[in-house]
């Protein structure tokens, strides 16, 4: 406990100080201090660089993840110039390592989401595979984080604990160990109607024998912690894509938003029950808060901005500035068409051994056609997963709104509409994870605050209507699916 002339002093009126929020993501750390009448008054950011290796292994350091953490948090503060009341930590997800829980020294690296060297585990367990869906909403899936912690307990270490980076965080930064519901859905262990750790579903993974973090609401005072200067109480956890999804306000069933990111996720809400569909969704927890549950529907992209920087590396275009000019330069793809499968599929097809394919190449093809190929590819998967939510709620969605960096590219967010045959409503806010990670802090801090008043109020920058008709659009889409079907079978190991 710190003296008191180092603590930060505490307003009369908890709920109206300012928070600071924290958004752990793959290839950087975004922190704001949120006020709730002057909104952001501080920002801070630091970079993460993830090791992607031969055989679609992708690593990082945990301390790289940590020490980004204190850093944003720590220059976001220094910016705003004034003590905040409490702490939210939004966090990846299903990243998972093992560390000494007497120490908090990490025993392994961390495995990222997008890592898929637990596809032997899947092997493995494929004959339970319909069982395990049905207990925890998931596919099994090298995506997420049961067969990652399996393959570690396998391959690397017996020692300590092997858990979602969110909990060795947490640990780190106030000494509890816990995680939250929607994170703790994100493991393949979580029994999604009762929205607790699943006997059935650790035996088969082998971890029944394991120390598991306690199973939390998003608005959970979990300790305090001085890692950004005077004590603070961590009052808020939540994973990424749901933490944008309170954000953007999307609390009602049939409502949709997309983050395009490394990946694009797409989430659909579902309401007070689980909805377990039949069109390659995940069906998972959106958040507890209150004590009270809400559910989604999500479909996943794993490469969107993460295959703008792949044609970034190749020298096609200078950074992701250069979508919409290079793109521009061109009416159409010319006939180009991209799966940028570059790590696998994910929903709806769930084939993480696709490997990304270019075809109606020519000698007129220009660097401004493979930009509107990789638009038109990113926005019809997000296309075919708003298709298969659809489907699975029996009734169109009523709107899609977005956020991200990607959805500075009109072109992107055009072509998306056109595929969609739908309006797509741009999010006005900045970093929507921080702040509903910040939201759910504030009512950690305050139990008698609604949950109405601490989500940040909504409105688009842009609302991008379509302008092709549905025949075209769905021309455009049977060309994608065509390419996905035609993509090939990876060769075995050893082949060529």
């Amino acid at each position: 406990m710190l003296p008191a002339e180092h603590r930060a002093p505490t307003p009369a009126d908890p709920s109206s100080g300012p928070v600071l929020a924290v958004d752990q993501g793959t290839s950087g750390t975004k922190a704001l201090v949120v006020c709730p009448e002057r909104g952001v008054i501080g920002t801070g950011a630091a970079t993460v660089r993830p090791r992607f290796l031969p055989g679609g292994l992708v690593e990082v350091d945990p301390v790289a993840l940590l020490t980004s953490v204190v850093d944003a948090g720590r220059q976001a503060l220094s910016e705003a110039g004034e003590p905040v009341v409490a702490v939210g930590l939004a966090n990846q997800g299903e990243t998972v390592l093992a560390w000494d829980p007497a120490t908090g020294t990490p025993l392994t690296d961390a495995l990222v989401w997008q890592d898929r060297r637990a596809e032997t585990v899947c092997a493995d367990l494929a004959p339970h595979a319909d069982t395990l869906r049905e207990l925890t909403g998931l596919p099994l899936d090298p995506y997420f984080a049961a067969p990652k912690m399996a393959w570690i307990r396998r391959h690397l270490t017996r020692e300590g604990v092997v858990t979602t980076s969110d909990v060795w965080l947490v640990h780190r930064l106030t000494g509890a160990f816990v995680t939250d519901t929607a994170t703790a859905g994100r493991t393949q262990l979580l029994d999604l109607d009762r929205v607790e750790w699943s006997p059935r579903a650790l035996d088969l993974f082998g971890l029944s024998a394991e120390r598991l973090p306690r199973v939390v609401d998003a608005d959970t005072a979990v300790g305090t912690t001085t890692a950004f200067g005077a004590e603070i109480p961590l009052t808020g956890l939540l994973v990424d894509q749901q933490a944008a999804l309170l954000a953007q306000r999307v609390t009602r069933a049939g409502a949709a938003k997309c983050t395009y990111g490394t990946g694009a996720f797409l989430l659909a809400q579902t309401g007070p029950r689980p909805r377990r569909g039949t069109n390659g969704l995940v069906s998972c927890v959106a958040w507890r808060l209150r004590g009270r549950t809400s559910y989604c529907l999500d479909g996943q992209v794993y490469t969107a901005a993460s295959a703008v920087r792949w044609l970034t590396d190749l020298k096609v275009i200078g950074g992701p500035e250069d979508l919409d000019p290079v793109g521009g330069s061109v009416p159409d793809t010319g006939g180009v068409t991209f799966v940028p499968a570059l790590a696998g599929l994910a929903a709806p097809w769930w084939r993480g051994d696709a490997r990304g394919s270019l075809t109606g190449l020519g000698l007129d093809t220009t660097a401004g056609h493979l930009v509107r190929a990789l638009c038109e590819g990113i926005a019809a998967q997000v296309a075919e997963i708003a298709t298969a939510a659809s489907a699975d709620l029996g009734a169109p969605l009523t709107s899609l709104r977005v956020d991200g960096g990607l959805t500075r590219s009109a072109l992107l967010m055009q072509t998306q509409a056109d595929l969609l045959q739908r309006p797509v409503e741009v999010s006005a806010l900045p970093d929507v994870t921080a702040l509903g990670v910040a939201a759910a802090a504030r009512l950690g801090l305050d139990p008698g605050l609604d949950t109405e008043r601490a989500v940040p109020a909504w409105e688009p920058s842009a609302v991008y209507e379509p302008r092709i008709g549905a025949a075209q659009a769905a021309e455009r889409l049977a060309r994608f699916r065509s390419a996905v079907a035609a993509l090939p079978d990876p060769a075995p190991p050893g082949a060529g």
